[in-house]
């Protein structure tokens, strides 16, 4: 049986589309948030900003269809990261007052938007730049967007007492761009909660309680993922980047298999996993990373095969969907084109 390949979120960005990204971080990803540069970089675009940052999705949109890949990202081109561009457009954070907070438990720091008031939604954004990817294909386009623990952890609070309070009103807020892309006829949209795997106390005390918030009211027919990796590394070929546990995935696995989450993305390519955690996941499907985003080497089709083969000794064929571990911002283009197309010939060809 063929299986079924997607991507989880971002793209390396083309050279022409001259926005920021945390991925061109000296130091790592947002070590030094670009937030005053995006802002100033898409005001130099002017009036061709549309144009660009379409014809940039394009190109994002073609590479993945060229090499295979069944359900596309919009590669995020819009955005700096994908945390904050969200967050622009929710009342309560203020990006003139930013804060520099230690994140992910020390592995960097960042210069982070503030929480200053009552969060809620304020305009629709993503039908937009669903729509526009959409255009470029008949493949079906997933959106992605933050949970809101990852929001909240990836932001400087400054007004809520109460960190379930805080992640259930973000969850309104992102149920308000959950709807607004089902309307636009979206099928697939992506929630990830990277913190899930490093605050598991967290997460199962109120944060999958927020993610089914986020998804409330969905349609039956949109595909409802959830991506949980275990950490971002810093650069390429950095073994030692601080992972979450790699018990938090058993930990999780229960709860999320019993909630509305219809396909959990998770990584298994930077550090494998006891393939046992997948038959844990007694419905869900599994989006299971067999590709490393920030690892130069650029693995095999035998050695995905290979990967995909274990898989499938503990979960069906068509649960399992594979992927990379993460974006793909790192590998830059040239890297990332060889890794997607060993991925789709080995997927394809189970």
């Amino acid at each position: 049986m063929k299986l079924l390949t997607t991507t989880i979120g971002a793209y390396p960005k083309p050279e022409y589309v001259e926005l920021p990204d945390w991925f061109g971080a000296a130091a790592g990803p947002d070590t030094e948030h670009p937030t005053e540069e995006w802002s100033e970089a898409l005001a130099k675009m002017g009036n061709d900003a549309e144009e660009i940052l379409a014809r940039g999705t394009k190109e994002v949109i073609d590479d993945q269809v060229s090499c295979g890949i069944d359900i596309l990202s919009d590669g995020e081109v819009r955005r700096e990261n994908y945390i904050h561009y969200h967050c622009r457009h929710l009342n309560g954070i203020d990006f003139e007052h930013l804060t520099r907070t230690p994140l992910r438990e020390g592995a960097y720091s960042a210069r982070l938007p503030t929480i200053t008031g009552p969060v809620s939604a304020r305009d629709h954004f993503l039908p937009h730049d669903w729509k526009v990817a959409q255009s470029f294909t008949d493949r079906p386009v997933k959106i992605t967007m933050p949970g809101p623990m990852t929001i909240a952890d990836t932001t400087a609070n400054e007004h809520y007492d109460d960190p379930a309070k805080l992640g259930a009103d973000l969850a309104d807020a992102l149920n308000y761009e959950v709807m607004a892309l089902a309307d636009a006829g979206c099928k697939h949209i992506q929630i990830d909660e990277p913190v899930f795997a490093r605050k598991v106390p967290e997460a199962l005390d109120y944060g999958l309680e927020n993610l089914e918030r986020a998804f409330h009211g969905c349609p039956k027919d949109v595909v409802r993922t959830m991506h949980m990796c275990c950490g971002y590394p810093d650069a390429l070929d950095n073994p030692d980047y601080p992972k979450a546990p790699k018990e938090s995935y058993f930990d999780l696995a229960e709860a999320v298999d019993r909630s509305s989450v219809m396909a959990v993305s998770l990584e298994d390519a930077h550090r494998r996993n006891d393939p046992t955690l997948l038959e844990r996941f007694a419905s869900t499907n599994v989006i299971l990373g067999v590709v490393a985003i920030a690892r130069s080497h650029v693995e095999s089709t035998d050695e995905v095969r290979a990967h995909l083969a274990e898989a499938l000794e503990h979960i069906d064929a068509e649960r399992l969907i594979a992927a990379p571990d993460c974006g793909l911002g790192l590998l830059g283009r040239k890297r990332t084109l060889a890794k997607l197309r060993n991925l789709c010939e080995a997927a394809h060809s189970m």
